[in-house]
């Protein structure tokens, strides 16, 4: 399995800032966040499968335009697997005909470019040699994180999340653990906005992280840009003991 990182950032700013979007091989999204415009049309084309961990706009942005980009190269649909209630959430507020068309019955609902797959946390879907498991995450909509399981070994990505007590016994099983992606978009002088938003500061993430009970390589991601070093500072300072280190644009993950 390769995991290319095409957007890690909490935002915008430059060509080395897309915001989260995970290719897995050539045919898999997970989220479909700016990071996604980097790609040429002939891999958007390739892709089959999108997951997505929640309905932020800094996940999804890039998904109304990869469907209409796409739709007259392709033969099937592209299948959006996410949680019921974010499904629910694209399908009003987004394709809806007044934001964008609603690829679900265009060119007709026996031919659709998009089809919806509701997953639960907890379940699984097989692609081929790659299992793709729905974690639990904690945030101001419902959201999910993932599992991305090779066989050989795993990559869990957390999503978008804040503490999160459900999370930890499920990686603390996952027996083939290679690398664990977690959000972390404010430095600890904004705890107080962190908590609000239900994402994570760094004295946030090493309580978290007291909870990880297996080895794994540790990345972080949804920084926000312009506090980039303050909060990685931050982070090798109260979480040292993990080598955290930085999740960028293009990074290559092969397992």
């Amino acid at each position: 399995m390769k995991v290319r990182i095409l957007g890690c950032s909490g935002g915008i700013g430059g060509r080395h800032l897309g915001t989260t979007s995970i290719l897995v091989d050539h045919d898999i999204l997970i989220d479909a966040g700016t990071g996604v415009t980097n790609l040429p049309l002939a891999e958007l084309a390739l892709i089959d499968h999108v997951f997505l961990t929640h309905s932020h706009l800094d996940h999804i942005a890039s998904l109304p335009l990869l469907i209409d980009s796409v739709s007259d190269l392709r033969a099937h649909a592209v299948t959006v697997h996410a949680g019921t209630a974010t499904l629910e959430i694209i399908s009003r507020h987004i394709f809806n005909w007044a934001i964008w068309p609603d690829f679900t019955v265009i060119p007709s609902g026996e031919r659709a470019m998009m089809k919806y797959r509701p997953l639960a946390v907890g379940e699984s879907v097989r692609l081929g040699e790659r299992t793709i498991t729905a974690l639990p995450a904690e945030h101001t909509v419902p959201a999910v994180g993932y599992q991305l399981d090779s066989g050989a070994g795993s990559l869990v990505f957390t999503g978008d999340t804040t503490l999160n007590p459900a999370f930890w016994p499920v990686v603390n099983q996952i027996a083939n653990l290679r690398y664990l992606l977690i959000e972390t978009a404010f430095p600890n002088r904004d705890k107080r906005l962190a908590e609000l938003s239900k994402h994570l500061c760094p004295s946030m993430l090493a309580e978290e992280l007291k909870n990880l009970a297996v080895p794994a390589e540790l990345y972080i991601s949804h920084l926000k840009p312009s506090q980039i070093e303050l909060t990685m500072g931050e982070i090798e300072a109260c979480a040292a003991h993990h080598k955290p280190r930085m999740l960028y644009n293009n990074q290559l993950f092969e397992f």
